[in-house]
């Protein structure tokens, strides 16, 4: 189990990384749960939507963080990892969107294909630019995720944050390589 969980956080995982993990993911959860119960007492969710929506506050808040940290740096993109590796832990996270379609926009499919046609482009762009543009390429492709977000589709209520949250942690912790700097003893 521990060796499943070193390929999923980035093997070398520091106490103080997997604790920021842990408590960042758990904190955010709590406090995106808070504000739907405290502002928006009239979501009507099942308890079904309530799962999906704590797995995915926990799922894409702890990712933002994981895929950020120097141990996932060092895993996700060590040597040997290619085009298709990156590209197809992004795709699998589709299956967000599409859920989100289906569970809390009552089946708008024009949301997952914008939203998941946008996350396809802005990926494989982003993987085969050259390293030294890949950052602000990425962020020029996050900004766009927010203008389409807060201007162009509705967001779903209670779900605000799902999008800003869902483009960070791929386009921004995930797909850019950055120097996996390792702690130094203090």
């Amino acid at each position: 189990m521990a060796g499943a969980w070193d390929k999923f956080i980035g093997p070398g995982a520091t106490n103080a990384e997997l604790w920021l993990e842990l408590l960042g993911a758990l904190g955010l959860t709590t406090v995106l749960t808070a504000i739907n119960f405290t502002k928006r007492a009239n979501l009507n969710w099942t308890i079904g939507q309530w799962l999906v929506f704590c797995l995915f506050a926990f799922d894409l808040s702890g990712g933002i963080i994981t895929n950020a940290t120097a141990a996932a740096k060092r895993w996700y993109h060590r040597a040997g990892q290619r085009f298709s590796h990156h590209f197809s832990f992004v795709v699998v996270h589709g299956l967000h969107l599409a859920a989100v379609a289906w569970l809390f926009r009552e089946g708008d499919w024009l949301y997952f294909a914008v939203y998941f046609g946008y996350l396809l482009v802005g990926t494989a762009v982003i993987l085969r630019t050259p390293l030294y543009l890949k950052r602000p390429l990425a962020l020029l492709f996050y900004s766009g995720a927010l203008l389409l977000n807060s201007s162009i589709l509705q967001t779903a209520v209670g779900l605000e944050w799902f999008i800003p949250f869902f483009f960070l942690k791929l386009f921004v912790a995930h797909v850019l390589p950055e120097a996996p700097f390792q702690p130094q003893n203090e």
